[in-house]
C-alpha cells in the first residue's frame, strides 16, 4: 500500500484489498464532523496491524498510575517513580504498596469515616445501639470486669493472675491492673444499681409470688435463706429474680425464718404484693408461715382467707416418697455402684468391658456413676446398667476378681423399682422447670405417679408390691388433703379446664373426697373470681373525700344520709352490676369447653394463649397469670433430686454475708441483663430419655419444647 493511496479518507465499513493474501476489517468511528483527519487515519491503520494489549487486571494499578511516554509508574499516595521491566512485572510495585506510610495513613483514615463503632448491646434492650468513642476507657474496663465476675462466678483473684493482665495490656497497653478491693467495691456499686433498677420495675407488679431454699456455708458454717420472686410482666412474660440471699443466725426456727422473708418483702416494698410463697416441708417452714398469715391478715386479707397462701414444695415430696423406695434395695445399688467402680479402675478392665460390649453387638458404651445425694443420678446408673446386664455376666467369667456383680433376682428387682421410678423422674423434671409455667402441668403428673403406684400396689410381685405400697403411704400422707393450688391451675389450662379436676380427683381421692374436693375447687375459683372483679371495681373508682365527690355545698346532706347508710348507695350499685357483669366471664370460660387434641399445637404455651385472649377475658386472665407465676418447687431442676444442702461454692464461703448477696444476687440480675443462663445438663437429660426411656410421641414433642425454652436450639435441633 504507498503513502497516496493511504491519504484518501476513509468511510465507514470501507475494505482495503489489494492483493488477496490480507483480509483486514478496519472498523472506524466517525466524528461529529464526520471524518478523521489524516493523522488520525494513519494511527488507525498502524493499530490496525499490532496486538491488543492485555487489560491491567492486577490490584496494584490501584494505587499506581502510568507516566505518558515512558515504562514508568507512579504511586498515588507518595508521588514515588518505579520502572517497569520489559516484561511488565508488578513485583516492586506490589513490595512498595504494602509498606507505602501515605496509603496506609489515606487507609486509616478512611476506615474511620466508612465505619461506625458501636458498643455490645444486652438482651433487655437489643434494639438500641451505642456509639463508642472510641477512646480506652479505664472506668469502663472496670465496670466489665466487675460484670464478667459477677456474672460467671469467678474468684476476685481472676483478676490477679498475671496471664489475664498480660493479655489486656497486650491488646490495650494503657490497661491498669485492677485490684481485688477494687473489684469488691465496683461490684457493690453494680448490685446497688441494679436493686434500684429491679425494684423499680416491680412497682409495676401487682402479685408477686415466692419461693425460699436453704444453703449452707461449708467454710464458715454458716446457713442462707435463698429469697426468689415470680410474676408475670407486662409483656407477658415469666420473670424470676433472686430477692435475697439472707444470712439467718441460729437457732434458725420459724420465727426467724419469718422475720428474714419480711424483712425481704419490706426492702423490696412487696409486702402488699406476695401471693403465694413456695417451701419445703420443714416444721420451721410450717411455723414460719403460720407467723406470716396471722401478721398479714391484720393489715389486709389473703386471696381466698389465705388457702393459697402456702404452696409445699411437690419436688421435695416426690424426692421423699422416691428415697423410701430406693431405701429398699441399698444392697442391690450398692453392687451395682461397686460393679461400675470397678470396671472404671483401671485401663485393662475397661477395654477388657468394652469387648465384652462388642460381642454381644450392644449400643451403648458408657457406664453411669451415680452421685450418693442425688436419686436421678441413681435412677439413671440403675437404668443404664441394665443395657449391660449381659455384658457384666460376661465381665465376670472373664475376670475371676470380681465379685460385686448382682445376681439374676437382683437384676430383676432393678428392673421393677426403675420400671416405678421412670414416672417420679419424669415428674419431677417437668414440674422442676422455671423458664415455662409449672403448676397448670402438674395435675396430669401427680394422677400419673397415683396410678402407677396403685396399679404396682396390687402386683401378684411381693416385692414390687411391698414397695408401691410403702411409697403409696407416702404419697398419701402429704396429698391426703386438696392441692387447691394444682386444681385451680389445671381449671385455667383451656386444654383441661373443669374436666381434668373432674377426672383426676376419683383417681386421687375416694368417692366421697372426691366429689367434696370437687365442689370446693369450684367454690375457691368462684370466690377468687369475685376477689378480682371488686379488686378492679375499686380500681376504677376513685375513693376522693366526701367533699370533692360531693362539693362542699353538700356536706350536710351527705352527713345526713350517712344516718340512713344511704350514702354508699351508688357504690354498691356500681360493685354489684359490675359483678354480675364480670361474673358471665368465668361462666362463658367454663361453658365453651377446652381446645380439642386436634386444635392443639404441637408447641402450645397457655401463658400465650392467655395473652392473646386477655382482651375477651380482663379478669380471668389476671388471675391466669397470677396462678400461672406460682412455682410449685422451690428450688431450681438441678437440685430437686437430691437429698443433701445446697452448698456455696469454695470461692463464695469464705466472704463476707453481704458480699456473698452481692455476687449471688447481682450475678442473677446480670445474667437475665445479659441473655446469659447457668450451664444445665440438659444434653445428659436428652442423652438419657432417648436412650434409656421409652417415650411417647407427645413426650418427646413436649420435651423438645422444653429443651428450646432451657437451652440453645442447638441442642434442641440434635432431636
Amino acid at each position: 500500500m504507498s503513502m497516496e493511496e493511504s491519504s484518501i479518507p476513509l468511510t465507514v465499513n470501507s475494505v482495503i484489498d489489494e492483493s488477496n493474501e490480507v483480509n483486514l476489517e478496519i472498523n472506524k468511528q466517525i466524528d461529529t464532523a464526520g471524518q478523521e483527519t489524516q493523522e488520525n487515519a494513519e494511527e488507525k491503520e498502524e493499530e490496525g496491524f499490532q496486538t491488543k494489549k492485555r487489560k491491567k487486571i492486577s490490584e496494584v494499578w490501584n494505587d499506581f498510575d502510568t507516566v505518558d511516554g515512558s515504562k514508568k509508574a507512579k504511586c498515588k499516595h507518595c508521588q514515588s517513580l518505579f520502572t517497569l521491566g520489559k516484561s511488565g512485572a508488578t513485583s516492586s510495585l506490589l513490595r512498595h504498596r504494602l509498606n507505602c506510610v501515605k496509603r496506609k495513613i489515606n487507609l486509616r483514615a478512611a476506615e474511620q469515616q466508612t465505619k461506625l463503632s458501636f458498643l455490645p448491646t444486652d438482651s433487655a434492650s437489643p434494639s438500641i445501639l451505642t456509639l463508642h468513642s472510641g477512646k480506652f476507657d479505664m472506668e469502663q474496663m472496670r465496670e466489665a470486669a466487675a460484670h464478667w465476675i459477677m456474672m460467671h462466678e469467678h474468684p476476685f483473684t481472676i483478676l490477679d493472675e498475671e496471664g489475664f493482665n498480660l493479655m489486656m495490656r497486650r491488646g490495650m497497653p494503657e490497661w491498669q491492673k485492677i485490684s481485688r478491693t477494687t473489684c469488691r467495691v465496683d461490684c457493690m456499686k453494680i448490685y446497688e444499681i441494679e436493686k434500684k433498677r429491679l425494684k423499680k420495675s416491680l412497682e409495676c407488679v401487682d402479685k408477686i409470688s415466692l419461693t425460699t431454699d436453704c444453703w449452707k456455708s461449708k467454710t464458715q458454717k454458716i446457713e442462707y435463706m435463698v429469697v426468689t420472686g415470680h410474676w408475670i410482666d407486662s409483656c407477658w412474660n415469666l420473670q424470676k429474680r433472686v430477692l435475697s440471699f439472707i444470712n439467718i443466725p441460729p437457732p434458725r426456727g420459724g420465727l426467724q425464718i419469718s422475720d428474714a422473708i419480711f424483712k425481704c418483702m419490706k426492702e423490696w416494698g412487696i409486702e402488699n404484693k406476695v401471693f403465694t410463697i413456695t417451701v419445703d416441708n420443714a416444721s420451721s417452714n410450717d411455723l414460719a408461715i403460720r407467723y406470716m398469715k396471722d401478721t398479714i391478715q391484720r393489715s389486709r386479707t389473703l386471696a381466698c382467707e389465705g388457702n393459697l397462701f402456702h404452696v409445699r414444695c411437690c419436688a421435695h415430696i416426690l424426692n421423699l416418697c422416691v428415697q423410701d423406695g430406693l431405701r429398699e434395695i441399698e444392697g442391690i445399688i450398692g453392687n451395682i455402684r461397686e460393679s461400675v467402680e470397678y470396671v472404671n479402675r483401671s485401663e485393662a478392665r475397661r477395654v477388657q468391658f468394652v469387648e465384652c460390649v462388642q460381642q454381644l453387638q450392644l449400643k451403648d458404651k458408657k457406664l453411669i456413676r451415680d452421685c450418693k445425694t442425688r436419686w436421678n443420678s441413681t435412677f439413671e446408673m440403675l437404668s443404664c446398667a441394665l443395657k449391660f446386664k449381659e455384658a457384666f455376666k460376661m465381665f465376670k467369667e472373664r475376670d475371676p476378681f470380681y465379685g460385686c456383680c448382682p445376681q439374676e433376682e437382683e437384676w430383676d428387682k432393678t428392673q421393677k423399682i426403675c420400671s416405678l421410678l421412670e414416672a417420679f423422674w419424669t415428674a419431677t423434671h417437668i414440674i422442676s422447670g422455671s423458664e415455662y409455667p409449672t403448676s397448670n402441668l402438674f395435675l396430669q403428673e401427680v394422677q400419673k405417679i397415683k396410678s402407677a403406684l396403685d396399679i404396682y400396689a396390687q402386683h401378684e410381685d411381693l416385692f414390687l408390691k411391698q414397695l408401691a405400697s410403702k411409697m403409696k403411704e407416702k404419697f398419701d400422707k402429704y396429698w391426703g388433703d386438696c392441692n387447691l393450688l394444682m386444681a385451680i391451675a389445671a381449671v385455667l389450662d383451656p386444654t383441661k379446664k373443669m374436666l381434668a379436676v373432674e377426672f383426676c380427683f376419683p383417681k386421687l381421692y375416694s368417692e366421697l373426697d372426691a366429689s367434696k374436693h370437687i365442689s370446693k375447687v369450684k367454690e375457691i375459683i368462684n370466690s377468687l373470681y369475685e376477689e378480682y372483679v371488686v379488686e378492679e371495681t375499686n380500681k376504677g373508682v376513685p375513693h376522693l373525700p366526701e367533699s370533692e365527690r360531693f362539693g362542699s355545698s353538700s356536706v350536710r346532706r351527705s352527713q345526713q344520709n350517712s344516718v340512713y347508710n344511704w350514702d354508699d348507695f351508688d357504690e354498691y350499685c356500681a360493685k354489684v352490676e359490675t359483678s354480675e357483669t364480670k361474673k358471665s366471664e368465668l361462666v362463658d370460660y367454663l361453658e365453651k369447653g377446652r381446645l380439642k387434641k386436634n386444635e392443639i399445637p404441637k408447641i402450645f404455651s397457655c401463658l400465650e394463649w392467655w395473652r392473646m385472649n386477655r382482651m375477651q377475658y380482663p379478669i380471668l386472665s389476671k388471675i391466669a397469670a397470677d396462678i400461672l407465676a406460682i412455682p410449685v418447687s422451690s428450688v431450681a431442676s438441678k437440685a430437686t433430686f437430691s437429698a443433701g444442702t445446697r452448698v456455696i461454692d469454695s470461692y463464695r464461703s469464705s466472704l463476707s454475708p453481704d458480699t456473698v448477696q452481692t455476687l449471688l444476687c447481682g450475678g442473677d440480675w446480670l445474667r437475665h441483663i445479659h441473655g446469659l443462663k447457668k450451664k444445665t445438663k440438659l444434653k445428659l437429660i436428652k442423652k438419657f430419655f432417648f436412650q434409656y426411656l421409652p417415650l411417647k410421641k407427645f413426650d418427646m414433642e413436649f420435651w423438645k419444647h422444653m429443651l428450646n425454652k432451657e437451652e440453645d436450639m442447638e441442642i434442641a435441633a440434635e432431636f
